[in-house]
């Protein structure tokens, strides 16, 4: 098609009045249809400069067609001037049938009034305030910087929640109950706590006088703590290995609210775990064995007290694999607390210059500090710590651990 932006230069012809009355704007009486007269055909034999050239015509009324019919014919170029293309813009036409294209100009867009504060860096594309973040699909252009912020014209269709310390229990309830080695753990402090009580009862049997009835029921409950130990340090040495604390802190900047959260999440499900089972063993205890009635404290001492006993105990360990960060140390460490004060105690019993230190160990080390909440502690009755003494003594050994993993867990890097 021949473009009607570059018209080649052709002579004008002269202007007749018709011309002149269209260039003062008014339109000249359409004349008389002329006779009727057979249709003219293209003459195909006509040279043509380049073959196929489309050329969109607008032709004079045909006899045999109504006036101001407009026909899109296919022809050669004639030698010759070249056709002259429909003009854009212009005079009106000379003659009637005759179709006139015209360009209109682009309308003006009004001037855009300056913002009254300055832009701060380059704006993206659907966001003219400059807010270096932007705004979701479907937030109002020119709503202002906190677009989010509650500001009039937008409203969130998320709703914006400040996080506290029950979105950390939350997580952390998540991540404990859905990894194995909360299972496997768990299930082997009940089977030792029940199984092995319910042994030592009928061991003793209905035959033997025992006092304190419950006295014999804290085996179990020590093999348990060899259960609950590493479990405290897996609760977050875990994540240290795996590297699943970045996204932990991540998704929760404050560290002191993750620790917390695991240290409740862990302290009261050790708790009632271990509360359950010691009373279980408490109860087939008193039932089975032979001996005088366990008394009011006794039975809180030998279920709540075991069971809070147990629960500071993983969290001691909890603390330890939080300042270590490594599970096998901290871990090991645990185990010597537990174990290593009862076994240097009895290499000392020989000697009477350290009689007084072997004494001290056995008195508040952990099996003994079990056995006094029985009622039964190894050294007797006479010195040591009795009662709830042993529990009170691990509790503040363990608020001074726990608040050195808090100062770390402040100051370190993760």
């Amino acid at each position: 098609m021949t473009s009607p932006q570059q018209p080649q230069p052709q002579a004008q012809p002269e202007r007749g009045p018709n011309d002149q009355a269209a260039a003062q704007g008014r339109t000249p009486p359409a004349p008389p249809m002329p006779p009727a007269a057979p249709a003219q055909q293209p003459d195909p034999q006509q040279s043509a400069g380049e073959a196929g050239t489309m050329m969109l015509q607008a032709q004079q009324p045909q006899p045999a067609k109504e006036a101001g019919t407009m026909t899109l014919q296919a022809q050669v170029r004639s030698e010759g001037p070249a056709p002259q293309p429909l003009a854009a813009g212009g005079s009106l036409a000379k003659d009637p049938g005759t179709m006139t294209l015209q360009a209109q100009a682009p309308r003006q867009q009004p001037p855009v009034p300056p913002q009254s504060h300055p832009q701060q860096g380059h704006a993206p594309q659907g966001n003219p305030q400059g807010n270096p973040h932007g705004g979701p699909q479907g937030a109002p252009q020119g709503g202002g910087a906190n677009w989010q912020g509650g500001q009039p014209g937008y409203v969130s269709p998320i709703p914006v929640r400040s996080t506290h310390i029950g979105h950390a229990l939350a997580s952390e309830w998540t991540k404990i109950r859905s990894v194995r080695s909360t299972i496997w753990t768990l299930s082997a402090l009940v089977v030792l706590i029940v199984g092995i009580g319910l042994l030592t009862a009928l061991a003793l049997g209905s035959q033997r006088t025992v006092d304190p009835k419950l006295g014999f029921s804290f085996f179990g409950v020590l093999l348990g703590t060899l259960c609950v130990i590493p479990l405290g340090v897996l609760v977050i040495s875990s994540e240290y290995g795996t590297g699943m604390i970045r996204t932990t802190m991540t998704a929760c900047p404050g560290r002191a609210r993750v620790l917390a959260a695991k240290a409740i999440v862990f302290f009261a499900l050790a708790f009632v775990i271990t509360t359950l089972a010691t009373s279980v063993v408490a109860v087939l205890t008193a039932g089975m064995v032979n001996g005088p009635d366990p008394t009011g404290g006794e039975w809180l001492r030998g279920t709540v007290g075991a069971g809070l006993y147990v629960s500071v105990l993983g969290l001691l360990a909890l603390a330890v694999g939080s300042l270590l960060r490594h599970s096998a140390g901290a871990i090991s460490a645990m185990l010597g607390l537990v174990l290593l004060p009862m076994l240097l105690a009895v290499f000392m019993l020989g000697s009477d210059s350290l009689k007084s230190v072997s004494q001290a160990l056995i008195e508040y080390s952990v099996p003994n500090s079990l056995a006094t909440l029985y009622g039964s502690p190894f050294l007797g009755t006479d010195t040591g710590p009795q009662g709830w003494t042993p529990l009170w003594i691990l509790a503040g050994v363990t608020a001074v651990v726990l608040g050195g993993a808090f100062a770390a867990q402040a100051q370190r890097d993760v």
